[in-house]
């Protein structure tokens, strides 16, 4: 006789594996029974299970119910206190899905930054650290997303006159989404020992080395504009005033998305919390699992940044100019670092820039708002932190549904942008005012220079009209 799951529930199994090693067994070798020599039978294992371990039939079905029940993990009754910048603009999910985070056990400080909106575990935006403990998804699944922007010692006006050879740089020399180059180009970091060392990581070897030097989708671009140094005192020892550089935002591809889900998954299966927090699952850094995790989302972010270091070697040639300076850092990373008493910690950044003091990094605004080139002042309160950009202020679902196709390209006509391939989710609208973000973050960051773009290159699943 074959039973349901509510059949074999209403015997008194418990939910889980179990559920499924009974229904094997009624739709084979107990097929024969009746549901009353079931019930007799299912009574006596669920009563005394130990006495059926070494059973022909039933020992599979007796040692799970022997097996201890994996114990969920308890958060702390009340969040850690945490730092919000510009609280105002933050939605409510956010900071749920934050004081979530803050009542971990592993949770020892952590700060939302003005550009958070609701994600998956730890919001977009939000700043972690925890003792001893890595949390995949308190990285992200695009781990090493980063941006990177090429500095070129060549007029703002070089944009205008050489518009057409720049459009045809970016189509020629960017690839997004599914597509990838013909001919990839080697690059060192796909002679990591990792690829032998680490089995998942040895089966991704031909995924990495053909979506090298290639962008996701999503907002994910690479783009021409003028950047304008504003510092006298700047690290790059450039005179203030404008010149023609590259942007890039784009992370490790689909590299580090299955490392990503691979280890997010083995975290929630080793590490049982609450449903609100079941994605906010920590591998111990002193466990095999914890130790593989960090080794590989460190090689992720090498592969992250030697895909855009090929984008930019790529734009150079084209360009026949030499860079002046390039600045890149990662926002979906982790970091060990140390807080105020030199203790070790562990600091995720989901959609967060490195801030540490004199630490430079790149907040880029949207494809019509500034970017702009910072110097971290090193606030312990912001856990040595900033915004990755403006944030979202509509999701992609309520972008497509609400904004006129028509509207936006006009607007983006308007600001003098020419954009190649986007959708209507990355709509200039679809984000927060970039100024108001960074007004809430100068206790954060000091501006060097801006970056207006001016010729954008994007994945979309829509398109705007491209030019001839």
């Amino acid at each position: 006789m074959k039973l349901t799951g509510k059949q074999i529930l209403d015997l008194g199994f418990p939910e889980g594996k179990v559920i499924g090693l009974v229904m094997q067994l009624t739709q084979g070798p107990l097929s024969e029974l009746t549901m009353e020599s079931l019930t007799e039978l299912f009574t006596k294992v669920i009563a005394t299970p130990e006495l059926y371990t070494k059973d022909e039939i039933l020992a599979l079905v007796a040692s799970e119910l022997i097996a201890p029940v994996d114990e969920v993990r308890q958060l702390r009754d009340t969040p850690d206190l945490y730092k919000v910048y510009g609280a105002e603009g933050i939605e409510q999910g956010a900071i749920n899905q934050m004081e979530v985070a803050m009542r971990l056990p592993v949770a020892k400080a952590g700060a939302l930054m003005p550009d958070a909106h609701h994600g998956y575990g730890l919001p977009i935006g939000g700043v972690l650290a925890t003792e001893n403990a890595v949390i995949p998804y308190g990285v992200g699944v695009d781990i090493g997303c980063r941006m990177c922007m090429t500095i070129y010692d060549l007029p703002a006006g070089t944009l205008e006159d050489r518009k057409d050879d720049l459009k045809k740089m970016l189509v020629r020399n960017t690839q997004f989404g599914r597509a990838t180059f013909k001919k990839p180009k080697d690059h060192a970091v796909l002679e990591s020992p990792l690829f032998d060392e680490i089995g998942l990581i040895k089966g991704l070897k031909d995924k990495a080395y053909s979506q090298i030097g290639s962008s996701g989708g999503g907002n994910h671009f690479v783009e021409f504009g003028i950047t304008e140094i504003l510092d006298e005192n700047n690290e790059f020892g450039l005179a203030t005033g404008q010149y023609l550089a590259l942007l890039s935002h784009s992370g490790s591809r689909g590299f580090g998305a299955t490392i990503a889900g691979h280890y997010t998954k083995l975290a929630m299966e080793q590490c049982k919390l609450p449903q609100d927090a079941k994605h906010l699952a920590w591998l111990d850094l002193d466990t095999e699992a914890g130790q593989e995790y960090w080794l590989a989302m460190n090689l992720a972010g090498d592969y992250a940044s030697a895909c855009h270091h090929q984008i930019h070697e790529r734009m150079a040639v084209g360009l026949r100019a030499s860079p002046v300076t390039m600045v890149e850092n990662h926002h979906n990373f982790a970091w060990k670092e140390q807080d105020a008493q030199g203790n070790e910690i562990i600091v995720h950044r989901k959609g967060a820039t490195p801030a540490g003091k004199g630490v430079l990094g790149i907040i880029p605004g949207s494809m019509t708002a500034p970017g702009y080139i910072v110097r971290g002042k090193g606030d312990e309160s912001s856990i040595n932190s900033a915004s990755h950009g403006a944030g979202r202020a509509m999701s992609r679902t309520q972008a497509k549904r609400t904004l006129n196709q028509k509207e936006v390209s006009t607007h983006i006509h308007d600001a003098g942008v020419e954009v190649i391939g986007s959708g209507l989710d990355e709509a200039p609208m679809a984000y927060k005012d970039i100024k108001k973000v960074m007004q809430s973050q100068e206790d954060l960051v000091d501006v060097i220079g801006s970056f207006q773009p001016k010729i954008v290159r994007m994945c979309g699943d829509q398109k705007f009209k491209e030019s001839d």
